[in-house]
């Protein structure tokens, strides 16, 4: 199986696409872990990473595709893959049908994560006053949001098209937004 974890940032998507690589041994493909774990590698990829980084400029498609493409093998031996942050683009979610058509593979699920936003930027609040971590910077997080928001409306469409989108809870405990995600991929 194929799926697809839509949600904003601190939605729960990481926490879920853990316990289903933990319980049913799928391999999560986030694209920001390929991005570090590339640079890391010193690989011909993660050097063109790392440079496009270092100018501050935004990674291609092509090369988000191809870190995708890399991983797909693993992904198909252990049973499916969870895209975690892919695609984020119609253009991203075009090619990647396309790239697992190739293989005889396809999305079989998109699963959205429905929070609420000002629910969502209050627990995050929360979180930068005990923690202090930077990435949760209540103004930080309100613009990070905003982005998903806008980038990943013309998505929803795509794959609701296709009939493979469900929506969920996302607001419920870990346990609760577990049991409606096993719901929605059985």
């Amino acid at each position: 199986m194929n799926l697809i974890l839509f949600g904003p940032p601190a939605a729960g998507k990481g926490t879920q696409a853990k316990r289903l690589v933990d319980t049913r041994g799928m391999v999560q493909l986030s694209t920001g872990d390929m991005l570090r774990a590339a640079i890391a590698s010193g690989s011909e990829l993660g050097l063109k990473v790392k440079d496009v980084l270092a100018r501050g400029d935004l990674v291609t498609d092509e090369i988000v595709i191809a870190l995708i493409e890399a991983r797909l093998p693993e992904a198909e031996a252990a049973g499916g893959a969870i895209f975690d942050g892919f695609p984020r683009t119609v253009a991203q979610a075009e090619a990647l049908d396309a790239m697992l058509a190739g293989r005889g593979r396809q999305i079989d699920r998109v699963v959205r994560l429905c929070v609420d936003d000002e629910a969502l930027t209050a627990r995050i609040g929360k979180r930068f006053a005990e923690q202090g971590r930077a990435d949760d910077n209540p103004d930080t997080f309100r613009e990070r949001l905003a982005v998903y928001n806008r980038n990943t409306a013309p998505l929803l469409p795509y794959y609701q098209a296709q009939g493979k989108l469900v929506e969920i809870d996302g607001m419920g405990s870990i346990d609760q937004v577990s049991e409606a995600l096993d719901a929605a991929l059985a």
